[in-house]
This record gives structure tokens, sequence and C-alpha cells, in this order.
């Protein structure tokens, strides 16, 4: 018997990707909540593992491997990703506060996000320094400065253990690379006072050993391009500055109106906040019952307790006590392969603590590296031939990858009879029909995304866009819109969140493009789609696929490879950032490129059928050839990577078929990937064309030139 899915009924919101976050995150994939759906906010596509941060200072670990990826983490555990920095949280209202976007209603919200540096409130800071964290920024200016050549100068303010470990790994850095160096360690009161005295020494005579001065009770006056001044007069010497100290709550926190404690939200022993459906925990929260001081330890302990809190509040099961250890095992890196381990008054140093610190972070970082293989559910032993077949070896890809396929589409509209009316012109092998309305020309066109990505804002943007590119195609100004939207089962109360998110968004886009919403459909089923059905005006006469030319220059406006992007996202093989990047392609309007390629002699836009199958579609209709220089094709990053792999969109074969003359493999096969909300395919007049294309590109479009117009009708390459 067949089962729906089960209605989603509670809205649980995480708030940051930090280690507590990230270790519930994984829980949850292997053992979901029915009814609940879970949404993290969290800046970036990564969280960075700070444990590691030293290492990847020192040179011991590459950039990569301190990255959490939370859009695999989430695709494994069944949430939504937003990226966004959130702004603040209304208690009253249930609400989390994100620009850019509506606000995020929740049931239950946890916030997870750590604690920020108050280094550039220090005159000159802002100007000549990086802060310690976040830690995406100072990674790339470290590796920026490290590659530089001569004599280094660097100055770390802040003499506590980070403070410590972060200039240890600079100058051992820059002794691997060969480069002399004079490095300070600044600190407004005496150094190392958190570890013991034995300790405290070890550290100390590592630092002497790798040539770094320490400069105690004594406060930084300024910051300049080239040193730092100090309260008594003293300038130190510094063409790189960064700051390990002032740790502090994030603003936002202030305003939510929960308990805090110097800025950070207090909680109970079930890491719950004053409000019962605010849970907190890290560095961002305060232990009422055991305060604790600020350590990634706590934060991974937590973990498992606020799993099991955070379902309880959603309805199943009964909470536990979070009951912090008294001490705990504290290991500090010494720059080299070196590290120092102190625990129940006692320490150690040497190699073999480095060892044990790596294998430590490694294991932890394994987790997220690693995540476990849910199986698909068995199909039944009885079934109809061809059901197999008919599922394939992969899920069935979302947006234009859910296409039926070229061919079986063109079959179907053969058999239609041609229009009778008179002020309906056939415009064959477009996506829109030309009306003449009154005496005004207006083009029309629908079009819907069963959906790839949780989130319904992010799916309503790319949707209407997409939509949207019909209309531009044909160089015409949009008019007016209705939105036809399935919902998968939810309870009332998620069904008004969810379409109020939608319709906003929907509403946004529209509206940016010159039109206005005016209406729509809405039902529930298995799942998400997302659709809109257009008008647009014309003032001259449509561009179609028709009127391309011998020599013509192709113009692309937005690089290829969704499809493959998310087909990996889907199979958990994409990473994170090139998601994210080309997320960001598939959101980006094309109201101003249409203008720009007003003079086309053909346009259409690429969608699913991929850049051949569009293409072949103008050169059958204008009667010519066409001939692509594949080099010139702009691919999303990631894409080749992944291609390469043999990941494929579920529409890939059936496109291959539409040109199978043209060469397979490498970066050829990407001439078969489904786009969604792809870019604009213009045959521009060979003259105008750089022109053209130079102006693309400095409105934002990512534009090329990738090939011409032929005599000779067909594809070819050029490789």
């Amino acid at each position: 018997m067949h089962h729906p899915p089960l209605p989603l009924t509670r809205d649980l919101v995480l708030i940051g990707g930090g280690h507590t976050h990230a270790l519930l995150l994984r829980k949850w994939g292997m053992n979901p909540l029915p009814g609940a759906r879970v949404t993290v906010i969290n800046p970036g596509p990564t969280a960075p593992y700070s444990g590691m941060l030293p290492g990847f200072v020192a040179g011991h670990y590459a950039r990569r491997e301190l990255d959490i990826d939370l859009v695999k983490l989430a695709r494994f555990a069944g949430a939504r990703v937003i990226l966004g920095a959130v702004s603040g949280i209304d208690t009253d209202r249930r609400e989390v506060r994100v620009p850019g976007r509506p606000p995020v209603a929740f049931d239950v919200a946890s916030v997870n996000v750590g604690i920020t540096s108050d280094m550039p409130a220090l005159p000159g800071f802002a100007q000549h320094a990086v802060p310690a964290k976040p830690l995406g920024p100072f990674a790339a200016r470290w590796a920026e400065y490290l590659e530089g050549s001569g004599a280094a100068s660097v100055a770390v303010i802040g003499g506590g253990v980070a403070g410590a470990e972060l200039i240890m790994a600079m100058a051992f850095a820059l002794r691997t690379k060969g480069r002399t160096a004079q490095l300070t360690l600044i600190d407004n009161a005496h150094a190392l006072t958190a570890t013991l005295p034995k300790s405290a020494s070890t550290i100390r005579k590592a630092m002497v050993g790798l040539g770094i001065e320490v400069i105690e009770q004594v406060s930084v006056s300024h910051i300049a391009q080239d040193h730092v001044a100090l309260d008594d007069g003293r300038q130190i010497a510094a063409s790189f500055v960064t700051g390990a100290a002032g740790a502090k709550p994030y603003d936002w926190i202030a305003n939510t109106g929960l308990d805090l404690q110097d800025g950070f939200i207090r909680v109970d022993a079930q890491l719950q906040s004053g409000d019962p459906a605010v849970f907190a925990a890290g560095d961002c929260a305060h232990l009422n019952e055991n305060p604790r001081p600020k350590a990634g330890v706590y934060a991974v302990r937590e973990a498992p307790i606020l799993f099991q809190n955070l379902r309880a509040a959603l309805g199943s099961g009964a909470p536990r006590r979070y009951e912090p250890q008294k001490d705990y095992l504290k290991l500090i890196s010494l720059g080299g392969k070196s590290a120092l381990g102190e625990r129940l008054g006692t320490s150690f140093s040497g190699s073999l603590m480095w060892k044990w610190k790596n294998h430590i972070d490694q294991s932890f970082m394994n987790k997220f590296r690693d995540l476990p293989q849910m199986k698909p559910p068995a199909l039944p032993r009885e079934h109809a031939a061809g059901l197999t077949e008919a599922l394939g070896e992969k899920p069935m890809c979302g947006g234009c990858g859910a296409k039926v396929g070229r061919g079986a589409l063109q079959t179907a509209l053969a058999d239609l009879p041609a229009p009778n009316r008179a002020d309906v012109t056939p415009l064959p092998g477009d996506d829109a029909a030309l009306l003449q309305t009154g005496g005004a020309r207006q083009v029309m066109t629908s079009d819907h995304l069963r959906s790839f990505i949780n989130d319904p804002v992010l799916m309503t943007r790319i949707a209407a866009v997409h939509a949207l590119g019909d209309i531009w195609a044909m160089g015409a100004r949009p008019q007016a819109a209705t939105a036809t939207i399935i919902l998968p089962r939810m309870s009332p109360n998620l069904q008004r969140r969810t379409m109020a998110e939608i319709m906003a968004t929907a509403s946004d886009v529209i509206r940016d493009a010159g039109a206005e919403i005016v209406g729509g459909h809405s039902s529930m089923g298995d799942e998400m789609t997302v659709g809109f059905s257009l008008t647009g005006l014309c003032d001259t006469d449509p561009i179609t696929l028709s009127g391309a030319r011998p020599g013509d220059a192709l113009i692309l406006t937005k690089p290829l490879g969704g499809g493959v992007l998310m087909a990996a996202e889907m199979a958990g093989a994409a990473r994170g950032e090139w998601v994210a990047a080309a997320l960001e392609q598939m959101v980006q309007p094309q109201s101003k490129a249409s203008e720009l390629l007003a003079g086309a002699h053909a346009m259409t836009d690429v969608t699913g059928f991929g850049l051949a199958g569009h293409l072949l579609g103008m050169t059958e209709a204008s009667g010519c050839g066409a001939s692509l220089d594949l080099e010139a094709v702009p691919v999303m990053e990631g894409a080749l990577e992944l291609s390469a792999q043999g990941i494929r969109s579920t529409l890939f074969e059936d496109n291959r078929t539409i040109a199978p003359e043209l060469p397979t493999g490498g970066k050829a096969d990407l001439l078969f990937d489904p786009q969604t909300a792809g870019g604009l395919l213009a045959a521009i007049p060979a003259n105008r064309g750089q022109i053209v294309c130079d102006a693309l590109r400095k409105a934002g479009y990512p534009a090329a030139i990738i090939g011409h117009m032929t005599d000779a009708p067909g594809l070819c390459v050029q490789s």
C-alpha cells in the first residue's frame, strides 16, 4: 500500500553552524523526527573548525580541511539551509530576521553562533589589521601574506592561549618559507594566565625558540600601516597585525529580549533560555548553574543533550540535563608538530601530544567528511515490468532536470492543430506565444519547477527568474504573472508561513522585473513545485529563434553546469561553496542582459535541453548552423570536476541524443547539461559581438562569445 509523506507540523530553526549544531544535524540525519521541518541559518556554506586553525596557519593543514560543509550536512539531515547572517530574533512573533529575505518563523529555535571579536574597535584596526575570527577573511589574508617575499613583521594582540598558538604557528610557517621575521605578542595584562605555571613556562620557552618577543602589561594605542603604537610610546614594527583577544557576543543578541549575562544568552541545565522556545549552546551561551570558560569541548559535549531537548520541545520525549565536566584535556599547539597537553593539574608536551591532538581533531572532522550513506527504501517484491528501469539508478532531479525529454515534447506538440485565431501567431520552437491584443504585441509563457532545494524562498526566486527567462529571451518587457504553487502536506500554520514566504519573494522578483503578480493557484501534493504564467509586452517585433544569420557571434550570459551541480548536491557529492555559487548564478535576473541584447537576430534562454539542444533549436528555426568554441564556454566552479566523476542530471541522456554528432567527454558533456534559470543565448551581428559582450560583463554578467553561426547546417565544436 502506498503511504504519502507525513505532514510537516513544527518548525525547528538552528541559528548558526557551530560545533553543537553541526553534530546535532548529523544525529538528526540518522534519526529525524517525523513532522519537524529543520532550518539551519549560517552566513556561509561552511563552518570552520577552530581547533585546527593553528595547524592551518603553521602549514600543517590545507584550508579546506578546516571546513564543515553545512550544505552537505543539511542535505543529509533533510534540512533547508539559509545562507545569511542573522540580524535578530523576535521572540514575541517567533521569527528570525535575516536581511534580504522574509522573516523565518519558528516553533523552537536554537542559537549556536559562537563569539565575535571587539578588535575592530581599536583605532586603526579596521583599516590595517584583520581579526582572527571570522576565520574565512583571516585565512585568505594570511595565505596572501605568507606567499610574499622579504622580511616579515607580525604582531598578535592578545596574550591568551589563542594568541600564543596563533603567533607560534605564524613563526613556524614563516621559518618554513625561509623568511626572516620579527614577531611580537602583545597583552595589556599578564600573558597565559589561564594555564598552569608549568604550562605557561613551556609555552614561553617555545616562543623564545621561535624568536617571538612577548610584551606584557601595556595597552595598544593605535594601529598604523606598518606598526603597532603602544600607550608607552613604543612603536612595534608590524606589516601583518591580527587580534585574538576581546571575545564578545554578537550585538544582535542584546536586542532579543532574552535573559543575558554580559551579553551571552543565559541557559539552564536543559540549555533552555528564559524563553522556553529558545535554546542556546556553545560560546554564545552562559550556563547559569555551572558557568564554564569558553571552550569548544563544552559545545561538543552539549550536542547529544541539545538533540534530545529540542525533540522534547517539539513534542517527542523528555528533556535531559547537561552536566559539564569539571576539567578537560587542554591541547595547545606549539607551532611545529609539537603540542602541550594539560589536565588535572599536570602537563606534558612534545610530538606525541601533537599526534594525539591531530587524532582528536581529525576524528571530529571525519564525522562530517564521511557521512553515513542512508539506503533508499527497497522496491516491493512484486511489481510491474519496467519499474526498475523507470526509476533509474538515482533519484529524479529537480528543476529543469525533471523536465520531459525534448523528443517526447516535440512529438506531442507536432500533433496539435495550427491556431485558428488571427490574433495568435505561432512561433515554432519558442517557449512563448505572440498575441495581438488591441494593437499591442503581447507574449505569453508558462513554466514551473519541481523543487530541488528545501528553501521555499530560494526556490521561488529561482523559479521566477527561470520563468521570466522566456519573456526576456524575446526582448519583451514583463507585464503580469500568476503563480502556481504546490506545497508538500503540512499543518495549516506551516501552510500560512510557507505561502507568506513564497508570495513575498515572488512579488519582489516579479515587481523588480517591472511586472505585477495578479493571482494564482495553490494546492497540496507530495512535494513542492513553484511555477508562473507570465505575459510581456513588445515595443517592436519579438526576438525569436528564427532570425540568426551566418557569421553572427553567439553570446552566452551565464555559465553552464547547474544540472551537474544540483544532481551532485542531491547525492551529497558537491562542495557547499560550489552549490552556493551555482545558486547565486541562478537567481541573477536577466532584465538588464535582455536590454543589452536588444539588437540580437535570434535569442533563447538555455534551460532544460542544455546549450546544445537550445542552440540546435535556433539553427533549425534559422536555417543555418553553428560552430562552438568549447574553450570559450564558461562553466560553473566544480562542474567539470563532478562531470568527470560521471555525475549527471537525469535528463542528460535524453539531451545527449539531440546532437549525437557532437563530441563526448570532458567539457563537451556540459553542452547537454540541463540548466535551471540559465543564461540567455543570443546571435548578435558579428561587428557588435565584442561591444555587447563587454557591456554585459560591465553590467555584472559572466558573459562570453562562445562561437558563431555558420552556413553549414547542424552543430560543430572547435575544441
